[in-house]
């Protein structure tokens, strides 16, 4: 696919893909896509990752329902990342956020704090983990 040509992947073949909310701009996650993700994601109009940890091709939403249509897509000036522009079904995040962005450096600068409220509990989307 020509189209594929100008990106630069990883020696694992892997490209990161930022995640952004179509009229709002907010970024709700980073995921890394391979070439097989990033065909099915053209495909499909929905967000196809490969998981580093699980080693699985994946589609987001597919257990939660919480799917990301694709609206745009652009890579950066050194073609070695992506912004994906979508809309957002749900939460983003596997916690139950909106966006996986939720947590921010306080006022002290020494600490971490949530910014945002949680969005849908993780096991009323998931289940609860035995």
């Amino acid at each position: 696919m020509k189209l594929l040509e100008p990106l630069k992947w990883t020696a694992d073949g892997l490209i990161p893909a930022i995640i952004q909310e179509r009229g709002t701009g907010r970024v709700l996650m980073m995921a890394w896509m391979n070439r097989a993700s990033l065909e099915k994601t053209l495909e499909t109009r929905r967000t196809w990752f490969w998981s580093r940890s699980r080693k699985k091709f994946w589609m987001k939403g597919e257990s939660s329902g919480h799917v990301q249509v694709v609206h745009g897509i652009s890579m950066d000036c050194d073609g070695d990342a992506l912004l994906i522009e979508v809309e957002q079904t749900g939460a983003a995040c596997h916690e139950g956020y909106r966006s996986c962005f939720f947590r921010s450096v306080d006022e002290t600068g020494l600490d971490w704090r949530i910014t945002e409220p949680r969005f849908q509990d993780p096991g009323a989307i998931y289940g609860t983990k035995s």
